[in-house]
C-alpha cells in the first residue's frame, strides 16, 4: 500500500513521526502514570490532564521472542525478535534490530529506532541495542 492509498493512524502517526525525529514521548498525568499515544484518559486513574514528557533514550529488555514462522505480514522480516522493554514509565513493545535475534536476551539495554518492515514497507517500532 502507498502512503497516498495509506489511512494515517491518528495519534499513532504522529508518535512515530517525532520518535524518528529524536524526539519520542510519553504522556504522564498529574499522579505520574505514564502510557504511550494515543490517549485522551489516563488508563490508570482516569484523569485527562496528559502531558507530554521526553521518553528516556534507552529502556531494558524484559521478555522476548523470537518468530522463524512468521503470520505473512512479517515474512520477510523473519527470523525476529520481537521485545517488550521498560523505559521507566511505559513499556513499548517492537522488533529488535541490528543484532542477530538469537544474541537477544533479558536485561538487555536498547535504544528507541523507528525502522520500516522488509515486508510490508511500513514503519514499525524498532529496538537497537545501545
Amino acid at each position: 500500500m502507498s502512503d497516498s492509498e495509506r489511512v494515517p493512524d491518528a495519534g499513532f502517526d504522529e508518535w512515530l513521526d517525532a520518535a524518528e525525529d529524536g524526539k519520542g514521548y510519553y504522556l504522564e498525568c498529574a499522579n505520574g502514570h505514564g502510557s504511550l499515544p494515543p490517549r485522551r484518559v489516563c488508563p490508570d486513574c482516569g484523569s485527562t490532564d496528559l502531558e507530554e514528557v521526553d521518553l528516556p533514550e534507552t529502556g531494558e529488555i524484559q521478555t522476548y521472542t523470537v518468530t522463524h514462522v512468521p503470520t505473512p505480514a512479517f515474512e520477510e522480516d523473519a527470523p525476529y525478535a520481537t521485545a517488550v522493554v521498560d523505559f521507566g514509565p511505559v513499556r513499548l513493545t517492537g522488533q529488535v534490530v541490528g543484532t542477530d535475534p538469537d544474541d537477544v536476551e533479558t536485561g538487555l539495554t536498547v535504544a528507541l529506532e523507528i525502522t520500516v518492515s522488509e515486508t510490508t514497507d511500513e514503519r514499525v517500532i524498532g529496538l537497537r541495542p545501545a
